[in-house]
C-alpha cells in the first residue's frame, strides 16, 4: 500500500525545493564563449564568408592607397583596415562627426549611391600637407571651406581609383564621384532602417591620424553578393594572378635582346670544295632570285622578307611569317 505523505513531510519537501539551484558546469566549448545579443529586427544579411571577401578587397585597396597617397603627399602614409561592420544607415549617420567631410559616389554597374567619409582631423591634415605644411589637424572643429573641399577632391579621386582597382579583382566597376556634403543629415541615400556595410580604414600621416569610412548600402551590393563566395574569390584571385604573371612575362621579354639575321642564299658544298675556293669562283645556291629572304631570330627562322635599301643602309621588308614548324621537346 502506497504511503501518504503528511503535511509536515510535504512542507519539508517544499522547503528543500526552495534552495538555490545547482550550477551546471559549462562544457569546454562554452566556457570561453561570450553571449552575443541578436537583433531579430535587423538580422545580419551578409554572411561571414562574404565579409571575409570584403576584407580581402579593402586590404588590397588599403595597400594601394598607402603607396598612392604617400607619393601625392610626399610623406609616408599608412593605411590599415580596421573593421567591416553591418549596421543600419541611421546608426552610420549618427556616428559621423559634427563637421565631417562626406562624399557620395557611384559604382557602375551597381545601382544606388555609396558614401566616403573622412574624419575632420584627417581632412584638415591632408589640406595642410597639400599647402606645404606638416600635415597638422585643426585644434578647433569647424566646417570645411569650399577651397579645402576642392583640395580634398584630389585626394578622394585617388581613393576612387584605388577602390575601382580593388573591386576589379572580383568584377569590373567604374567608381565616379556624385556629390559633396558638409552636413550628414542631408546625405540620405537609403532609408534609416536599411542595412549598410561600413568599411573603416585608419590613415596615419606625419602628425595626424584619422579614419576613412566607406558605406555601402546592402541593396547596392546585393547583385554582387553572389560573387562574394570563397570559391568565386579564389578563382577570381587566381585568374588575376595568372593575367598579372602573363603581363610580367611580356614586359620582361620586351627588354630581352636577341640576334636577327637575314639569309640571302644558302647551299651545301663539300669541305674539299670549301678549302679550294678562290677569288672569282662562282657558287651556285639553291635560292632563286625571286624567292624571299629568310629572317632568323636567335638562329630560328621566323619571317620572310624582301631585301632592299633604306637611305645608305641595307634593309629588309617583312612580307610574311615563315611556315616552317619546329618541334619543341
Amino acid at each position: 500500500m502506497n504511503k501518504v505523505l503528511s503535511q509536515d513531510e510535504i512542507d519539508a519537501l517544499l522547503a528543500e525545493s526552495g534552495t538555490p539551484d545547482v550550477q551546471v558546469p559549462l562544457t569546454s566549448g562554452d566556457s570561453t564563449s561570450a553571449v552575443l545579443t541578436y537583433d531579430f529586427k535587423h538580422p545580419n544579411r551578409v554572411s561571414k564568408d562574404q565579409i571575409r571577401v570584403l576584407e580581402s578587397i579593402h586590404k588590397h585597396v588599403a595597400g594601394r592607397m598607402s603607396s598612392s597617397l604617400s607619393a601625392m603627399m610626399r610623406a609616408v602614409v599608412d593605411v590599415d583596415l580596421l573593421s567591416v561592420d553591418q549596421i543600419t544607415y541611421a546608426e552610420f549617420i549618427s556616428s559621423l562627426g559634427q563637421h565631417p567631410c562626406t562624399y557620395t559616389f557611384q559604382m557602375t554597374p551597381l545601382e544606388g549611391l555609396c558614401i566616403a567619409d573622412y574624419s575632420p582631423a584627417l581632412a584638415f591634415g591632408f589640406v595642410d600637407r597639400m599647402f606645404g605644411g606638416r600635415g597638422k589637424g585643426m585644434a578647433a572643429e569647424r566646417e570645411i571651406t569650399g577651397i579645402e573641399l576642392s583640395v580634398m577632391e584630389k585626394v578622394s579621386s585617388r581613393a576612387y581609383r584605388e577602390l575601382s582597382e580593388g573591386w576589379s579583382r572580383l568584377f569590373e566597376v567604374a567608381v565616379a564621384p556624385s556629390s559633396i556634403e558638409a552636413n550628414p543629415q542631408f546625405v540620405q541615400v537609403v532609408p534609416a532602417g536599411e542595412t549598410v556595410l561600413v568599411i573603416n580604414l585608419e590613415i596615419a600621416m606625419l602628425e595626424v591620424k584619422g579614419v576613412l569610412r566607406f558605406c555601402y548600402p546592402f541593396m547596392t551590393l546585393e547583385p554582387a553578393l553572389t560573387k562574394m563566395s570563397g570559391q568565386n574569390w579564389f578563382e577570381a584571385t587566381r585568374a588575376g594572378a595568372i593575367a598579372q604573371n602573363q603581363e610580367t612575362v611580356r614586359e620582361n621579354l620586351r627588354r630581352v635582346t636577341t640576334d636577327v639575321s637575314a639569309v640571302l642564299a644558302g647551299t651545301a658544298i663539300t669541305m674539299r670544295d670549301f678549302l679550294s675556293i678562290e677569288e672569282g669562283d662562282i657558287i651556285i645556291t639553291d635560292t632563286e632570285t625571286t624567292m624571299p629572304t629568310r629572317i632568323l631570330v636567335g638562329g630560328v627562322e621566323k619571317f620572310m622578307a624582301r631585301p632592299g635599301a633604306r637611305g645608305k643602309r641595307r634593309a629588309i621588308e617583312i612580307v610574311g611569317i615563315s611556315d616552317i614548324e619546329y618541334e619543341t621537346e
